[in-house]
């Protein structure tokens, strides 16, 4: 039986025939298609559909189904304002590289939940400790400025798209999805 598209997480001793190619092809397919949940960059920078808001209520409604929409590309906007924040601090950038390739092993290409000494761990507990690990590493670099203020940069420039981008033409097909999400789309 095959298994393309997974990427083993415990260390369950693996056939002979399984190499470190083996490994980063099947990283590299679940790389695209965690990816392909990002929308097309064209429907997220349309200009015509951008307008603002009537009131309040309206920019909040507008936030809340824009970030269930377009999550994955506010998650990388704001991943690379924080990495062209790092470019001329190299140590930190390196730290914020190998956070990111951790990130990407132990939280977003993972099939199967992580199982350590015997136990499973929930996504909650990794996403937890990974969170706390990535900021006191960046932080133990010295670059805390640098990296509150691009996360701010990036924090409103996220909000901002997000409360002038019109939700009328949107097809919310998360909502299907079922439990488990962090954000859902407005009312």
């Amino acid at each position: 039986m095959t298994t393309y598209g997974t990427i083993p997480t415990s260390t369950a001793p693996s056939s002979s025939s399984s190499s470190p190619l083996d490994y980063i092809s099947r990283a590299k397919e679940q790389g695209r298609s965690a990816l392909a949940m990002r929308r097309p960059w064209r429907q997220f920078g349309d200009v015509r559909a951008l307008s603002l808001p009537r009131s309040l209520g309206d920019s909040y409604t507008r936030i809340r189904t824009n970030a269930a929409y377009f999550a994955m590309n506010y998650a990388i906007v704001v991943l690379l304002v924080v990495f062209f924040s790092l470019l001329f601090k190299p140590v930190s950038l390196i730290v914020f590289i190998v956070c990111t390739v951790v990130w990407c092993f132990l939280y977003f290409l993972r099939d199967v939940p992580l199982v350590i000494f015997g136990r499973e761990i929930s996504d909650l507990v990794v996403l937890i400790c990974l969170s706390i690990f990535t900021l006191v590493a960046l932080l133990l670099t010295k670059a805390t400025a640098n990296i509150l203020i691009s996360l701010m940069i990036g924090l409103v420039l996220v909000l901002i798209h997000a409360a002038i981008r019109r939700t009328e033409d949107l097809v919310l097909e998360e909502e299907a999805e079922g439990p488990g999400r962090w954000y859902a789309a407005g009312p």
